[in-house]
């Protein structure tokens, strides 16, 4: 099965108060998980690449045979297509554990880029992961 997914990653402060906010639909634009979290201090980047690990391995829970990740994280996407260098280290080791995971992903991956207009219900779940204080967690769909 394809499965969309949005991700988002927030930090009040960069660096402050972090949360994640990932959301999994259907081809059919039906949604199947809504997750979110709070990371404690981080910055937006380091939030971002969160949200991107956690969705792999959401997506690597359910029948997916075909992951495509939308972020409105410029730095993130080209970054992991390898468009960007990874030069802060907190990154590299992050970037570096995406990597890894796809290696052995049991789905295709792609990721795109999108206007943050298109992912405002990621974005919502991210401010909520900080505002609960909890790990991640699924949100009712």
């Amino acid at each position: 099965m394809k499965i969309l997914a949005f991700t988002d990653g927030a930090a009040r402060g960069n660096p402050g108060e972090g949360g994640i906010g990932i959301i999994l639909k259907d081809e059919c634009g039906t949604t199947v998980t809504r997750l979110c979290g709070h990371i404690g201090e981080s910055t937006n980047n380091v939030a971002e690449y969160t949200a991107l690990i956690e969705c792999l391995q959401a997506a690597a829970a359910i029948p997916c045979s075909h992951l495509i990740v939308h972020s409105d994280s410029e730095l993130l996407v080209r970054q992991i297509k390898g468009e960007y260098r990874v030069k802060d280290p907190a990154l590299k080791k992050l970037f570096q554990k995406v990597h890894t995971f796809l290696g052995s992903a049991p789905f295709k991956f792609e990721i795109k880029h999108v206007p943050r207009e298109l992912n405002r219900e990621a974005d919502q779940l991210a401010n909520v992961g900080i505002d609960s204080k909890r790990k991640l967690h699924r949100i009712a769909t």
